[in-house]
């Protein structure tokens, strides 16, 4: 029995890259593409959201001498052409894709607004949201947040390399302890970084769970969905 039935999917742009670090890597396009299929025809609504780190990140560009919010909006840009390029890759799965943008880009993508993502959701379109929330000085997970809470999202998925949140790095401390459920609360306290204060405050407040879960493991989405317990549940 479905659990989740409208999701918001959160990735970053350097899953997109794979083992390149950089642009597109066609193999993880089609693996993501295909376990959002398979989340569509088991019956769940799928909003995604995506980072833009595999083109390029606003605080890089200082290091360039480009002004914070100018590299912000290069960074949101950088979105859109990921969500174009995963919508490409859905609808060569033959599923239906819309992109909506914070910042209005005719005519590759219409401005978002809540309504017009819950209907496009309500046809059967997977809803990609780019273009961040339309402002400077806020990251995609904010966005993610925001987005979720906008469309009535019943969870935040946030798709990582790792298996769940950890009580530190895992990759670096061999001690690490996975955390199965946590509070919000707890999680602060620890200091675990899970996503960026706003968007940990935008979930809390609006009592948006989030699961934090390894989204390169063949099958896991569907899971999720499913009611399996999979990665780390961030709950109050």
């Amino acid at each position: 029995m479905m659990k989740y039935k409208r999701i918001l999917l959160k990735l970053s742009g350097e899953s997109l890259a794979g083992s390149s670090g950089y642009g597109f890597d066609a193999a993880m396009l089609e693996m993501y593409a295909g376990e959002i299929k398979s989340a569509v025809e088991n019956g769940a609504q799928v909003a995604v959201v995506l980072g833009g780190g595999n083109i390029f990140r606003g605080l890089k560009g200082n290091k360039a001498g480009i002004d914070r919010t100018q590299g912000d909006y290069m960074g949101m840009l950088a979105t859109v052409i990921n969500s174009l390029a995963l919508q490409a890759s859905l609808q060569n799965l033959g599923l239906k894709a819309r992109v909506l943008s914070g910042i209005a880009v005719d005519p590759v993508a219409e401005k978002v607004s809540a309504s017009r993502a819950m209907n496009s959701l309500s046809d059967g379109e997977v809803c990609i949201i780019a273009g961040g929330t339309g402002n400077p000085f806020f990251t995609t997970d904010s966005a993610a947040a925001l987005r979720a809470v906008e469309i009535h999202a019943d969870v935040l998925l946030k798709g990582t390399r790792v298996d769940g949140v950890y009580s530190a790095d895992p990759e670096q401390d061999f001690s690490a302890v996975r955390f199965e459920t946590i509070t919000f609360s707890d999680a602060y306290e620890k200091g675990l970084s899970i996503m960026d204060l706003t968007a940990f405050t935008l979930c809390r407040e609006n009592n948006m769970p989030v699961i934090v879960f390894d989204v390169n493991e063949p099958g896991n989405l569907l899971r999720i969905i499913n009611g399996e317990h999979v990665g780390t549940l961030v709950t109050n």
